[in-house]
């Protein structure tokens, strides 16, 4: 009798936890868009058509001219950068055969 008692209560227990995870057919379908980072961006997205142009001149004027006021700068190969965090700034990553071959925000 007694393993007939401890069956039965281990039994509804184990219905009473199951039940906390099942659906109502109410729940929201989840969002598959994320929501929009928090943080400021560099825009770095907007200067895509510059990639594989070098890095001329008047195309950093020309990218300066568009970011306005905003912190840019222009990295080429070997070049030391500072490794502090700004995700409004610009990065114009210069390769080796003087193409702009990226834009990030750091």
């Amino acid at each position: 009798m007694k393993t007939r008692i401890t069956a039965t209560v281990t039994l509804a227990t184990a219905l009473f936890a199951l039940s906390a995870c099942a659906s109502t057919g109410n729940d929201k379908v989840a969002d598959a868009t994320p929501p929009p980072s928090m943080e400021p961006s560099c825009g770095a997205e907007q200067f895509a058509s510059y990639i594989g142009q070098t890095a001329s001149d008047d195309v950093i004027a020309a990218i300066t001219a568009a970011r306005g006021d905003k912190p840019m700068r222009v990295i080429k190969p070997g070049m030391a950068v500072t490794m502090d965090y700004r995700p409004d700034r610009l990065n114009v990553q210069v390769g080796e055969d003087g193409k702009i071959s990226k834009f990030t925000c750091t």
